[in-house]
This record gives structure tokens, C-alpha cells and sequence, in this order.
């Protein structure tokens, strides 16, 4: 099976610090890699994969800035679109704009949905409806006024996180500094636990950074900034816990798997899809406000390390996805 895996370009695939789509891209295209498939990857030239890669972007507009990102994701998605023919699938992981192309060539397009931006985008989806296929990464995530072929959960490297059975004593932000992933929320949880808390994530909102997280900042509160893939293991390995006190419901959350894998259980506001991913009282808890946080976070030690770890690997495994997708894709060219 011939399939094109087309990855966004706004940076590096895997990512080098951030990019969950970059990073999932990634994943789904190494594991097909090792299930047998034909895989091309559609990425930035300086993209690593184990299959074919095919660019004409040099470098992820985030990580260069002087390019325009239209004319880079036109450039991008052009060039995989004029090469249609030559695969049986093509995998996309690019948002709405690929699907504009979708009825001008024959070969099938299955689009995971990482997300919605914006309720805006909502049109195109719901114009291709009826001709492509669509995954949602949780049911949490899922639109009622679209069709999807199934849902597919995130799957991680197994191999790029250890599991740390004794963690040493401190609590773990790890995501953007941005109102809605809770950064000022974990503060005072850690503040009022009197637990040592590290903060790891790129400032994608400088005010309220200035405003929120800068000022408590100290020996208690220490900010990292980005953590690339050999830190995070470390982090999230070591953490008690990681604090994941959302206010927007988030479609996945990719460090709640990671945290799980490395046998460090989670506490999260209980939005979006924290339900489906942490089991309550088993791989962390759920909980409303900062207050029952502070709780959680006595109760922690009560949590089984390897149970987190058993749990996050039979569900968001990269192998595991992997085999979802080479199912989904077969399904639709039977069909």
C-alpha cells in the first residue's frame, strides 16, 4: 500500500520542541513504516523519517520567519495534490485546506481532526462531508453536524519515554503558557500543596505570562521554557504528578498520554477529553477547581506508577495507532 502522509509546515516533523500535529505525523508515518507500508512523507525538508520524505519547504515557517506561511502551505499542499496518483491513500494531518483539492483527484483522503480552531472552519468540513473521510482523536472532539469513519487516539513513541517507578518531588506544567492550558491554575495548586512546581512550554501568550506566571516565579516556581524530547522523558518521568488544569476543552492531550506512559499519574480540570484519557482514581484524577486539585495532589501517592503506565500504553501507543489507520485505510479502499 502506497500512502502519503501530508504533515503541516510550521515546523519540523518530529518537532524538535513543539508541534503535537508535526509530532503525530510523524508517529502515524513511522509506524505504518514498520507495519509494511509504502509510506512518503510530505513534511519540511529537514523532516527525519524512516519511509520516502518529499519537500519543497525548506524550513517550518515558525521556525524561519521570514517566509509567508500561505504561499509556504500552498506551495507545500500543491505539491502533494499534483502527485496524487501515485499512492492509494493519502493520510491528511493539515487541517481544512487539503480538502479543497479533494474532489480534483481520484485518489482518497482520510483527514484526522485535531482539533477546531475556530468554529469558522466548520463549512469546509461540512462541504466534503459526503466524498472524504474523517477521524476525530477523541469522541469528545466530535462535531454533530459531521460524519466520521472512527475515532483514532493520539498514539506516542514507546520507545521515546521510560518508565520511572520512584519520581522525585515535584509537580509538572507541561504545555503553552496560554490562559487556556491553565499555567496561572497549576501555580496556585502548587503554591497551595506547598509542592515544588517546574513549568515547561513555549510563551505563546507573553502578556499574560508577564501578568500570571512571571511574578510567582522563584526557588517554589521554576520556569524551564521549551523542552525538547530528551528532557521531556526526564520531566515527565521524575514529575509526583502532572497538572493539566485546562479551560477549554482540549480535543486530546498528548503530555496527559506521555505523563501516563512514564508512570506519572495526572490531574486535570475535567474538560474535553480528560474522560477518556485519565481513569479517575486509577491513572490520576478529575477534578473542577483549584481546590479539589490541592486535594488530589494528598492523595496522589495512592496512584499506582504502573498502572498509569499499563493503561496509556494498551490505549496510546504508536503501534497501536498505527494498526487503527492501516485498518481505516483498507476499509475505505474496499469499499
Amino acid at each position: 500500500m502506497k500512502v502519503a502522509v501530508l504533515a503541516p509546515v510550521a515546523w519540523c516533523t518530529p518537532p524538535r520542541h513543539y508541534g503535537p500535529w508535526e509530532q503525530m505525523a510523524s508517529n502515524v508515518a513511522e509506524g505504518l513504516v514498520r507495519l509494511g507500508a509504502n509510506v512518503t512523507l510530505f513534511a519540511t525538508a529537514d523532516a527525519v523519517t524512516e519511509g520516502k520524505l518529499d519537500a519543497v519547504v525548506a524550513q517550518g515557517y515558525e521556525e524561519d520567519r521570514t517566509q509567508d506561511a500561505k504561499v509556504v502551505e500552498c506551495l507545500h499542499i500543491s505539491n502533494l495534490m499534483e502527485k496524487a496518483s501515485d499512492f492509494d491513500i493519502i493520510h491528511n494531518h493539515f487541517d481544512f485546506l487539503p480538502l479543497t483539492y479533494s474532489r480534483l483527484v481520484q485518489t482518497p483522503m482520510l483527514t484526522t481532526i485535531h482539533g477546531f480552531s475556530s468554529a469558522k472552519i466548520l463549512p469546509v468540513y461540512q462541504k466534503y462531508n459526503a466524498t472524504s473521510h474523517y477521524v476525530s482523536i477523541s469522541n469528545s472532539d466530535r462535531s454533530p453536524a459531521l460524519a466520521y469513519i472512527a475515532t483514532v487516539y493520539n498514539g506516542i513513541r514507546e520507545a521515546d519515554f521510560a518508565f520511572t517507578e520512584e519520581p522525585a518531588d515535584y509537580l509538572l506544567f507541561f504545555g503553552r503558557i496560554h490562559p487556556h492550558k491553565g499555567t496561572s491554575e497549576a501555580i496556585q495548586i502548587a503554591l497551595q500543596s506547598k509542592k515544588r512546581l517546574l513549568i515547561a512550554g513555549i510563551i505563546q501568550d507573553q502578556g499574560y505570562f508577564d501578568e500570571k506566571v512571571k511574578p510567582y516565579l522563584s526557588d517554589q516556581v521554576e520556569f524551564l521554557g521549551a523542552a525538547g524530547p530528551e528532557s521531556r522523558n526526564q520531566l515527565l518521568g521524575k514529575a509526583i504528578a502532572l497538572l493539566h488544569p485546562i479551560l477549554f476543552d482540549e480535543p486530546f492531550g498528548l503530555s496527559v498520554a506521555e505523563a501516563m506512559l512514564c508512570g506519572t499519574p495526572v490531574i486535570a480540570f475535567n474538560r474535553g477529553s480528560m474522560p477518556e484519557l485519565i481513569r479517575h482514581e486509577a491513572t490520576g484524577f478529575l477534578v473542577h477547581d483549584i481546590s479539589e486539585a490541592v486535594a488530589a495532589v494528598q492523595q496522589i501517592s495512592y496512584i499506582s506508577r504502573q498502572q498509569c503506565h499499563t493503561w496509556s500504553f494498551s490505549q496510546f501507543s504508536q503501534q497501536k495507532m498505527a494498526a487503527d489507520y492501516l485498518h481505516l485505510y483498507q476499509q475505505i479502499l474496499h469499499s
